[in-house]
């Protein structure tokens, strides 16, 4: 659902506020070269607590890669912008940070819809984005995966969260052959991200064996579902599976145990937020899948989470933090490769060596082993299910997903 942009600039640069040019790109501050990495997110609306934890997590590898002086003779500096979970919106940022010549590479944004108007305006001007949400499979291999006939769409994106493919696949294999769930009514929202999840459920959990003993389409801006509950209640459905975000999954699954049926709502990661207990009074045994294992049970992530918390950010890390920072971080990675081949400073051609480098870049992160594969898709399978317990969100099983 996210991605992440740091560029520097070809050619001359312009003066900037944060100091004079620098012959060999980027802003020279002192004695260091200033290289922006900007984030996408939606820091206002009914997705800010997904996006305000994505931007505080960029935040929190930048200050750590500037404390450490992990790459000699530069600062690095996070340029966040709003996007409002709009995909015009995102566009209009996109040509922002492309403008600012200091900017080397993009973390973000959250929702695929958004990130479909952002690649082609960053893979245009060589700026590499990272997305540490995007979960459309389409992304990164174009809608032939579907086919088996996968082809790369654009050099410049890549991201550290797995796709619906896997998710999907993951989602169907948990329900039916450890829940014991044979049949489902199936949900979405008609967003890029949600009807692509419910796409890859159904395909594998029919392929399991499974029954979809109903499909429907809800507009996410609604919070009124009490025509579609009914329509589910006469199916004998056993779970509500939702391709969609936690704004309306939360409401949808309440009128959902307030019509009589004790059923459980399963959705992805659009749903694994803190905030979708506090919309649903009767969220206990829902269900939601999240890429990785839990950063709170991994050892590469206590170094994270002591960190996030000494900085003071009023916001929580929420699903994406982990996957963020390694977003970031490979970034940064990607920068230090970089500036250690061109004899320790950041090339006139910042953004293209750094894209170049996005294909070197492998390194132990708070979510494990981070590196790409030849379509920029993240070589970390692991997803885990959660269950809602005590009004909170709970590890289940953590796995790779068994194909239908």
């Amino acid at each position: 659902m996210i991605a992440i942009t740091a560029a520097l600039a070809a050619g001359s640069l312009t003066l900037t506020a944060c100091g004079s040019r620098d012959d060999d790109g980027g802003s020279s501050n002192g004695d260091k070269t200033t290289v922006v990495i900007g984030v996408d997110a939606p820091l206002t609306g009914d997705l800010s607590a997904l996006g305000l934890g994505i931007k505080n997590s960029a935040d929190l590898a930048a200050k750590t890669a500037n404390k450490k002086e992990y790459v000699k003779g530069v600062e690095f500096k996070i340029e966040a912008l709003d996007d409002q979970a709009q995909p015009s919106v995102g566009q209009q940022n996109a040509q922002k940070f492309i403008s600012n010549k200091d900017v080397l590479g993009v973390v973000g944004p959250l929702n695929s819809s958004v990130s479909q108007q952002m690649q082609k305006p960053f893979n245009d001007a060589g700026l590499t984005q990272v997305s540490p949400a995007n979960t459309g499979t389409e992304l990164t291999q174009g809608d032939g995966w579907k086919t088996g006939d996968s082809v790369r769409q654009f050099k410049t994106f890549f991201r550290t969260a797995t796709t619906d493919e896997i998710q999907g696949a993951f989602a169907a294999d948990y329900l039916y052959n450890q829940a014991k769930l044979k049949k489902v009514y199936l949900i979405d929202d008609q967003k890029t991200y949600g009807a692509g999840l419910a796409a890859s459920f159904k395909a594998n959990f029919t392929k399991f064996g499974g029954q979809i003993v109903g499909t429907d389409h809800i507009n996410p801006d609604d919070r009124d579902f009490n025509a579609v509950v009914a329509k589910i209640k006469k199916t004998g459905a056993e779970a509500l599976y939702y391709g969609g975000e936690y704004p309306a999954a939360g409401p949808l699954s309440q009128q959902l145990k307030d019509s009589g049926q004790n059923i459980p709502l399963m959705g992805g990661d659009g749903i694994y937020s803190g905030e979708f207990p506090k919309l649903n009074k009767k969220a206990e045994g829902d269900l939601a899948t999240s890429v990785g294992k839990p950063v709170e049970q991994l050892d590469s992530a206590k170094a994270f989470i002591k960190d996030y918390e000494a900085a003071g950010y009023e916001d929580a890390y929420e699903a994406y933090g982990g996957l963020t920072y390694d977003a970031t971080w490979s970034i940064i990675e990607a920068v230090k490769l970089a500036v250690e081949g061109n004899d320790g400073k950041v090339p006139s051609e910042g953004r293209k060596a750094v894209l170049d480098a996005m294909a070197k870049v492998k390194f132990d992160g708070v979510t494990g082993t981070i590196s790409f594969d030849e379509f920029g898709d993240t070589t970390n399978h692991t997803m885990t299910a959660y269950k809602v317990k005590n009004n909170a969100w709970a590890p289940e099983f953590s796995g790779e997903p068994k194909l239908g």
